[in-house]
């Protein structure tokens, strides 16, 4: 029997990070092809960069029984333009792969999950540095021929799976590949591993596709208000006595958080703190800006990130176990984790009642002692004893934080700051506003923080100069996001020189 000519090969371009399964779902693809006896191969492009190393798995598989055509030259990478499938396990990932060119109108089927794992300049960026979540969905939905979009890390962590599964499932329903279901399955029961838990994901991702057309989000999904612990219940019942129904969701979750981070008694201190700006404001106020910008920034600014609190995150059970499923660490395995700890004096010395702190921070031999000390930093295995029993006793100093030298010096700014929104909510309610947000600048621990905190007492130097006038609210804005695009402190410092030539 003569052969045929060679037909044209199906592109597949797989784009997943590290510990996703991305490997596994190629695998999974040319094992489909060359048990149905097609011609199939598969590369990998990895890349270490992004996140956790996110890596592009290329598939091209070639219709037609082997026997009956000639044997292929296969592409090693995809080429822009020129990709049938495109399978994303992000939409971050699935906009990159927009930007190459790999997703194409006239031909590409791209498969999203919907989830976000951030990059690392949105993770770095000194302000919200989020990508727009409606954007990038609208990228990936205007480049494609078919765009199919679901949360598929959602599916398979319901399902005890790893996203691969789902997505599988995901590109069986599209018809996009010249197979049925049930040669999608065999081939992961081929595989031998995690049989049933794939198998139970695969539907799920198929049975999503199923479920009808791909719904448009419009922006991200709607928050929905926080779970709230039963020793919360008087105060809940309190936010809905005392404050504008509006401002629920966003109370609720302070409670919960300063819950969390100390205490009930630290929560209904939140609670008691927005008081005096309830008072002056009342209904006068139906947008509730104002109040809701203050209650969302002083909920964060009471839970300020210290040396207790990092211990305390790094040896909760829930982090333990989010470790082990983001590394497919199954019951048996032994999993090593290891921190880097390098706490300055200034933030030893601020875990301590107040009164010991200032002398150590003061004192000519135990400073300088501590200093050398500490200079190197340390790792702390927190997955062995000696290193959990570490980080239990740096976090039971949280019964101390309430007499604390960081405590005493954060409530004070604290108090001065609302003491401002309140003063000026009946003067300039725009320019309240705007000072209420500018604790966004004061965030995370050791230089992270002590940059923020100056650009934050900056603008607020340069404040009695700008009440009264009309555009202060507009200028406050302007400074508080310099600061915030620019950790050198530069652009700030070019506008606060601008303003100081005005007055």
């Amino acid at each position: 029997m003569p052969l045929e000519a060679t037909p044209r090969p199906i592109k597949i371009a797989i784009l997943a990070m590290g510990g996703e399964g991305g490997g596994v779902l190629a695998d999974w693809i040319v094992a489909t092809a060359e048990h149905a006896g097609f011609h199939a191969q598969s590369t990998s492009v990895p890349g270490v960069a992004q996140r956790t190393g996110a890596t592009i798995y290329y598939v091209e598989v070639l219709p037609g029984p082997r026997h009956r055509t000639r044997a292929p030259v296969l592409g090693l990478m995809p080429v822009p333009g020129d990709v049938d499938v495109v399978i994303a396990s992000e939409l971050m990932e699935a906009a990159r792969a927009v930007q190459r060119g790999l997703v194409t109108p006239d031909r590409t089927v791209l498969i999203a999950s919907s989830n976000r794992v951030y990059a690392l300049p949105e993770k770095m960026a000194m302000g919200d540095g989020r990508k727009d979540y409606a954007s990038l969905y609208e990228a990936g939905r205007a480049a494609a021929r078919e765009f199919i979009c679901r949360d598929y890390s959602a599916l398979a962590e319901r399902s005890g799976s790893v996203i691969s599964a789902t997505l599988f499932g995901a590109l069986a329903a599209t018809r996009a590949l010249p197979w049925d279901r049930q040669a999608f399955e065999a081939a992961i029961e081929r595989g031998g591993i995690g049989v049933a838990a794939s198998l139970r994901a695969f539907d799920a991702g198929f049975r999503a596709h199923a479920d009808g057309p791909t719904p448009s989000p419009g922006a991200a999904s709607p928050a929905t208000d926080a779970a709230v612990d039963p020793r919360l219940a008087t105060l809940d019942a309190r936010i809905g006595r005392e404050f504008p129904a509006p401002l629920g969701d966003i109370l609720r979750a302070g409670i919960v958080r300063a819950a969390d981070y100390q205490d009930p008694a630290y929560a209904a201190l939140y609670l008691d703190r927005l008081r005096p700006l309830l008072d002056i404001i009342g209904g006068s106020d139906p947008s509730c800006r104002l109040l809701r910008e203050t209650a969302r920034h002083l909920a964060l600014w009471m839970t300020y990130e210290d040396t207790v609190r990092v211990a305390e995150l790094k040896i909760r059970a829930t982090r333990f176990d989010r470790v082990r499923q983001q590394h497919g660490a199954s019951a048996g395995q032994a999993l090593h984790i290891n921190e880097f700890f390098h706490p300055r004096p200034e933030e030893i010395a601020d875990m301590l009642p107040a009164g010991l702190g200032r002398w150590l921070l003061a004192s000519r031999w135990a400073g300088p002692l501590l200093a050398r000390a500490t200079r190197k930093g340390r790792v702390v295995r927190t997955s062995s004893l000696r290193g959990f029993l570490l980080l239990y006793g740096i976090a039971s100093f949280k019964r101390l934080r309430p007499r604390s030298l960081r405590q005493e010096r954060e409530t004070a700014g604290m108090q001065d700051w609302l003491d401002l929104v309140v003063l000026l909510a009946a003067e300039d309610y725009d320019l309240a506003c705007e000072i209420a947000e500018c604790p966004r600048l004061i965030k995370g621990y050791g230089d992270t923080h002590a940059r923020g905190l100056g650009s934050y007492r900056k603008i607020m130097a340069v404040l009695p100069a700008l009440r009264g006038r009309g555009d202060a609210a507009r200028t406050v804005a302007g400074l508080r996001e310099a600061a915030l695009a620019d950790d050198s402190g530069e652009r700030l410092a070019r506008q606060l020189s601008g303003i100081a030539h005005q007055v």
